[in-house]
């Protein structure tokens, strides 16, 4: 399924044949709205053999090595094969190449409120080669210097620092000095009308220019000071506790459009979705999320681009690592200048993604098998990310921070500029520690699948334990018990509202471990296993389940909310838990949740609940009750607060009736408006899209909210809003953008299919099921032009034109027959099978709950 494959055994040939030292590449950006010319001059050496260059492009103009034309005629449209002598070697290739409007290779956008042109690359994971003629593996590194003509006006940035160009007329050619040695996916190329802010940090070692770029309509959200304060600061922790100078010599950051990941790390000059720049008021959530997206770009700097993996296996690694720096980088900030427990913010949200991803079918182990690129494509997910840094978390629980810190440092001193692969760096963390850490590969990176742990427990006369033991359970097709490291917390009401009285921190292995340091200890009104949220697991509440059902809002601290949120949100998505019940809790305890993260994430997730683990003919009732409570809280909520502007959003998503649709009329009117809240550009999107869901809209309400926002990200919800209609005909059109039209821009793609599919529409929506099946075996066959649609689009297809709504008994064995008659690729079957997966989840959900 992936373009253009390549195999873990083709790059390692490769790289055993040659050795990269230099390119020079030169992009003319001047030329049609489609396409492009880049030249890639390339200094390597190598043994005699034959090997091929990675270029996907229109067509090849000029292809010469050392100086002697080569033979293009067997150019495939992706590599060209060329045979070498041994010795040292320059390749050049001069192709044409295409833009993107995918947010893959070299993306071309044309702001649509002042027609001004922004282009950006993104080229992990092996897209470079959509830009310019290059050996696209991350073991390849090399100094690069890049050049580019363009419009004289424009900005232009690369991985080096910022220069003036050369001016001739309307065009001006920027030559970048060269580069460290750095692996392709990480270069990078801006070009366009940006507005760009600049100033300077004092590194440990040089004065760093910092500088901040974003769209001209941008500029006025563009939040300065709060921006480069979050990059000073996560520069003061990274030099200080990594040991090695910031590598590179300036930092751009710069927010793009049309952006299909959060951010990118390429070395020096870091790639944002606009997104991140706030046209409308939102939580501290917001902010916090953006200061971590900063402050994981920033880690990658060290862990990724000074050291690089070998190949991706290790991109779980690569990025686990950031993930785990950033939090550590905001928790350190916030011990100086303040703010929320940013590790209560990763267990309320990414532990979250992790378990839920951990439970699918698709789970895999955290260090993959990544024979090819179409392996790394599949496994690109919650593993890798947030179960990965659960997993460092817990290696810095085993070791020590400290010792963990040390061991990092020598890991950087000792492999700078290299590539490395997991071994080296457990070698420098059990050489700084101590530990044999030979357990924690086995248990924690080569096996699949999250443990749950219990606990039993016996209580005397006195009211004291007697016996208290820690039960690990796994499942029967992931059967690894492991090795924890966990902290025990015994809770009970004070004056200030429920604490920690008492805790153990012990490791636990196998089924059962007892627990003698807690024999004795009086029994309290409730046990938190994993108290710190130190492990990676699933925990139940076997001791006082009823009180934090009744009474969470009153445990005191934010990390033990977290982790109470988390289990009442497993135990019902594991229909342990009826879904009113859960309702229920979240509207108890949301209102004086501190962590705005939590506020949201279980406002969703108590949605959910209502809209798929509830039995059918049960939901409008618990919807009606769930209406109510939001409505109780908006009243009570302080006017112009974060949990105001949250608890209108769920509400506003929860509304299913006519009277919901009145209000959300008044609302965008301007009448019956809560005090303190303003209805800004975002909320009005919100009602709009969910009004037109519910049928109180049609496309001339919708134009003219356009007009009112006549910007991309308006354009992008008016299509969303759209597809959301109850109507045949904007059904009809919204499936044709969806899965015809190959100009449709990534971004609003997704708003299209995110919003097809609704409840209570099933008339509507009904005729599409079969056309979905259809197009998942188009994909899969690489017919009618889907083998070249973007991975970006596929996903959206595969998974959020998914008929979940529809799912029941009966969608289910239709999900069976069709995988067991229809020759599926790995990335259909796995889409198709999560898919599944949710809806099979909610029916033993809706089951249980009778």
């Amino acid at each position: 399924m992936y373009p253009a494959n390549i195999t873990r055994d083709e790059a390692h040939a490769r790289s055993q044949l040659l050795s990269t030292s230099r390119y020079r590449v030169t992009v003319d950006l001047t030329g049609s709205p489609s396409t492009f010319t880049s030249t890639s001059t390339i200094n390597f050496s190598s043994t005699a053999g034959t090997t091929f260059v990675d270029l996907i492009a229109d067509s090849i103009v000029e292809a010469t090595l050392d100086g002697t034309a080569l033979d293009t005629a067997g150019f495939n449209g992706e590599r060209l094969e060329f045979t070498l002598t041994e010795g040292d070697h320059v390749l050049a290739i001069t192709a044409v190449c295409r833009y993107s409007n995918t947010g893959e290779g070299l993306h071309r956008f044309v702001d649509p409120v002042d027609s001004r042109v922004y282009c950006y690359t993104q080229l992990e994971v092996a897209d470079a080669r959509r830009v310019y003629a290059c050996f696209d593996q991350p073991n390849l590194k090399a100094s690069f210097e890049f050049a580019v003509i363009a419009p004289a006006h424009w900005t232009v940035l690369s991985n080096s620092p910022e220069v003036e160009p050369v001016v001739a007329g309307d065009l001006g050619r920027w030559e970048f000095a060269p580069t460290p040695p750095i692996s392709t996916y990480i270069t990078a190329l801006i070009a366009g009308e940006y507005h760009t802010v600049r100033t300077s940090y004092r590194g440990r070692e040089a004065e760093i220019p910092f500088s901040l770029s974003c769209r001209a309509s941008m500029a006025p959200y563009l939040d300065v000071d709060r921006l480069f304060a979050t990059t000073s600061r996560g520069f003061e922790v990274f030099e200080e506790h990594f040991g090695e100078p910031y590598p590179f010599s300036d930092y751009a950051q710069v927010f793009v459009p049309e952006f299909n990941a959060g951010a990118m790390e390429n070395a020096g000059c870091v790639t944002i979705r606009d997104e991140y720049l706030y046209r409308s008021r939102v939580t501290s959530a917001a902010y916090e999320a953006r200061d971590n997206t900063i402050l994981h770009e920033l880690a990658h700097m060290w862990f990724g681009d000074l050291v690089t993996m070998t190949w991706w296996d290790d991109l779980w690694l690569n990025e686990s690592f950031a993930e785990w720096a950033s939090h550590f980088a905001q928790d350190e900030i916030r011990k100086v200048h303040g703010g929320d427990d940013p590790w209560a913010t990763f267990c309320n949200q990414r532990k979250t993604w992790a378990y839920r991803q951990d439970q699918l079918p698709s789970t895999h182990p955290i260090a993959a098998d990544m024979v090819d690129l179409e392996a790394v494509e599949l496994n690109f997910d919650g593993i890798t990310y947030a179960k990965g840094a659960s997993a460092l978390r817990q290696l810095v629980a085993f070791v020590g921070l400290e010792p963990f810190l040390a061991g990092v440092r020598t890991y950087f001193a000792r492999h700078a500029w290299g590539n490395t692969q997991l071994t080296d760096l457990l070698r420098a963390l059990e050489e700084a520690s101590g530990r044999d850490l030979s357990f924690f590969t086995g248990q924690w990176l080569q096996t699949a699948g999250v443990n749950t742990l219990t606990c039993e427990y016996e209580i005397d006369e006195r009211g004291r334990f007697s016996r208290f033991t820690v039960v690990q359970h796994a499942t029967g097709q992931w059967p690894t018990l492991r090795r924890h490291r966990i902290g025990i917390g015994c809770y009970d009401p004070t004056d200030d509202g429920i604490e920690r009285v008492h805790r153990v921190e012990l490791d636990i292995d196998g089924e059962r471990t007892d627990v003698p340091a807690l024999v004795g200890v009086p029994a309290p009104a409730v046990v938190l296993l994993n108290d710190g949220d130190l492990s990676y697991a699933k925990i139940r509440v076997d001791r006082g389940l009823d009180v934090v059902v009744e009474r969470i809002h009153e445990f005191r601290d934010p990390v033990a909310r977290a982790l109470l949120w988390g289990a009442t949100w497993d135990m019902c998505r594991d229909a342990q838990l009826p879904a009113s019940d859960y309702v229920d809790l979240v509207t108890r305890g949301v209102a004086v949740e501190t962590d705005l993260t939590a506020v949201t994430a279980v406002l969703a997730q108590a949605e959910a609940a209502v809209r798929y683990y509830t039995p059918p003919a049960a939901r409008a009732a618990l919807a009606t009750r769930w209406t109510a409570g939001l409505v109780r809280l908006v009243k009570d909520a302080e006017p112009g607060s974060d949990h105001q502007l949250a608890i209108v959003r769920a509400l506003a998503g929860s509304l299913t009736t006519s009277a919901g649709a009145d209000l959300l009329r008044a609302w965008l009117a301007g009448d019956e408006v809560p005090a303190g809240l303003v209805v800004d550009t975002d909320l009005r999107w919100r009602f709009v899209t969910q009004l037109a869901q519910l049928g109180g809209l049609d496309d001339a309400g919708i134009d003219a909210e356009l007009a009112r926002d006549n910007t991309a990200t308006g354009a992008e919800k008016a299509a969303g809003a759209r597809a959301a209609r109850p109507d045949a005909a904007a059904k009809a059109e919204a499936w044709r953008l969806a899965i015809e039209d190959a100009s449709v821009p990534n971004a609003t793609h997704t708003q299209i299919c995110a919003h097809f599919w609704a409840l209570d529409q099933d008339e509507v929506l009904r005729p599409y099921v079969d056309p979905w099946f259809e197009v998942m075996a188009d994909i899969a066959a690489q017919r009618n032009g889907w083998g070249q649609r973007s991975l970006a689009i596929r996903k959206n297809v595969g998974e959020l034109l998914f008929p979940r709504p529809l799912g029941d008994r009966a969608l289910l064995a239709r999900i069976d027959e069709w995988m067991a008659t229809t020759e599926l690729t790995d990335s259909v079957r796995r889409m198709v099978s999560e898919r599944r997966d949710d809806v099979e989840r909610a029916l033993r959900c809706q089951e249980a709950a009778g």
